[in-house]
């Protein structure tokens, strides 16, 4: 399942969003169901303890969002960020995407989705060594996932410059 947003001026913003091959620029969340607790080093950061449960990444694409979530979704490729070891023993369920040229969408993103019911921050610093973040990386428990992409849909959508918009 794949949910897309676009800024309130779509089209105008949609097409000013992409970089100089075309692709769309922008911010990512996965939904990420780990199946069992599990310890996983995770680069630089060591080892760390995750919860089974749900997660959800928030990352930046500005080279393009799809390229960058077909990469997270492929099982074959070389481990580069923090998520990616997460990825190694997990699923994505979902991906949604927000179009935007500015980084600081990422940390507002996660700021917003922040204030969901139930989200911690799981691992310090995970996806977060470019900014003054906690994490980029939100834990959900066992929550139902519909309920864990309703309640993203509902945040992000409170974000000012993006509503929700899906694409088959």
């Amino acid at each position: 399942m794949t949910f897309r947003f676009s800024k309130s001026n779509d089209w105008a913003n949609f097409k000013a969003s992409k970089n100089v091959r075309g692709r769309v620029r922008g911010v990512y969340c996965l939904l990420i169901h780990l199946p069992s607790d599990q310890r996983i080093v995770v680069g630089a950061l060591g080892r760390k303890e995750f919860k089974r449960g749900y997660y959800v990444y928030v990352g930046s694409a500005m080279g393009g969002v799809e390229q960058r979530v077909r990469r997270h979704k492929s099982s074959q490729k070389k481990l580069r960020w923090h998520v990616d070891y997460l990825l190694a023993r997990s699923e994505i369920l979902a991906s949604i995407a927000i179009h935007s040229n500015s980084k600081r969408t990422e940390c507002e993103t996660v700021e917003a989705l922040s204030a969901c019911e139930d989200a911690a921050f799981p691992v310090p610093r995970f996806g977060s060594s470019g900014c003054r973040c906690c994490s980029h990386l939100l834990y959900f428990g066992d929550a139902d996932p519909p309920m864990i992409t309703e309640m993203l849909m509902m945040h992000l959508s409170m974000l000012k410059s993006t509503y929700p918009r899906t694409f088959d």
